[in-house]
């Protein structure tokens, strides 16, 4: 805090950094905290042979959220990988990320990095049937790409390093820059996945389907049952929620702070002025006792003797008021005549 009660320049930022943060994880929470709420409200359908049924009785024959598992079926074609053998999929996503090591001129140290080179996604359309091969109801799952939990699983993953040469050393060494290889990965959901999907349930026409909900609501296709999804769900939730705390309350007790030193400083103000107008009220009272007019003396003439020039710079208060005769009469500990500040110590004043 500055002498003048203005906040530090490091007070406004970590007052600023705080709040904006606190904002930001505050609005992550309530959008975490809704999704979890919907999630927590979501009809749990089972496919079964009266599903049918259940949609063309309720409200425009659909359920606007709604939870399914059950196992992935192919419609028409699959798709298999192109690394393992016999492995059929509805879903195939090629990743090629390169991996690099740049060096951070702050802390001197070299940071691993990735970048996605390539990245390609095929699909094929898809449904979920029931755990009993006896029931023939299926849900076609429409535009799984969009959804925001789309779990897919690894069936190849591969890295290849980057061959080293005494020209590549130093044009890292030059760039800040250096290539650890190659990451290649497949990802596939596969026929046979038991899947849970979270999203709108409709009937159209004889073709049941689980499309993106329509309101503000988040679509899901996940490998976790509905239980590991929702305890997935709520524990992000906390953690965000703890985030708000924690930079809310520091920026409140930033504020705090800052509020507490002003107030400090205002009434350290008032003190002072109020001790500087009580000395001039003695001054004036000692003057009339002596019958001193006050344009006799000099304005630097010293404020306890009258008779002296002022000489001393007293710190930390800053006040020129005594000469040096008058200050060494001055009581242990030594106290500016005007503000009742302690003096730390002493400044001969030369002038000119």
């Amino acid at each position: 805090m500055e002498s003048s009660g203005k906040p530090s320049v490091v007070e406004m930022v970590v007052l600023a950094t705080s709040s904006a943060l606190t904002a930001v994880f505050y609005s992550i929470y309530r959008s975490r905290a809704k999704t979890a709420t919907h999630l927590k409200e979501a009809k749990k359908i089972s496919i079964d042979q009266d599903l049918k049924a259940i949609l063309s009785e309720t409200s425009g024959r659909c359920i606007p959220y709604a939870v399914i598992e059950g196992l992935v079926r192919s419609v028409k074609d699959t798709l298999n990988s192109q690394y393992v053998d016999d492995c059929k999929g509805v879903i195939e996503r090629l990743t090629l990320k390169e991996e690099k090591m740049v060096w951070n001129r702050t802390t001197h140290l070299w940071n691993s990095t990735e970048k996605i080179i390539h990245q390609r996604t095929n699909t094929v359309p898809f449904a979920l049937g029931s755990y009993n091969e006896n029931i023939s109801t299926t849900v076609r799952v429409v535009r799984p790409l969009d959804a925001v939990e789309l779990d897919l699983e690894t069936t190849y993953e591969n890295f290849h390093p980057t061959v080293q040469s005494m020209f590549n050393l130093i044009s890292h060494f030059i760039s800040g820059e250096r290539s650890k290889g190659i990451h290649e990965m497949e990802e596939m959901l596969r026929v046979g996945d038991s899947v849970t999907g979270v999203g709108e349930l409709v009937l159209d026409n004889d073709l049941i389907k689980l499309q993106p909900p329509k309101q503000d609501f988040c679509y899901f296709l996940t490998r976790q049952n509905y239980e590991s999804l929702l305890r997935k769900q709520t524990s992000g939730v906390r953690v965000w929620r703890i985030l708000s705390y924690v930079f809310g309350l520091a920026a409140c007790s930033t504020l705090l702070y800052v509020l507490w030193k002003w107030y400090v400083h205002c009434r350290e103000s008032r003190k002072r002025r109020s001790v500087e107008e009580e000395f001039k009220e003695q001054q004036r009272r000692l003057m009339r006792e002596l019958q001193i007019e006050e344009g006799s003396f000099s304005a630097t003439s010293c404020v306890v003797c009258l008779s002296r020039e002022r000489a001393l710079v007293f710190l930390e208060c800053g006040h020129v008021c005594a000469c040096g005769p008058c200050y060494e009469a001055l009581q242990e500990p030594k106290k500016c005549p005007i503000c009742r500040a302690t003096i730390d110590r002493v400044v001969p004043l030369y002038n000119s």
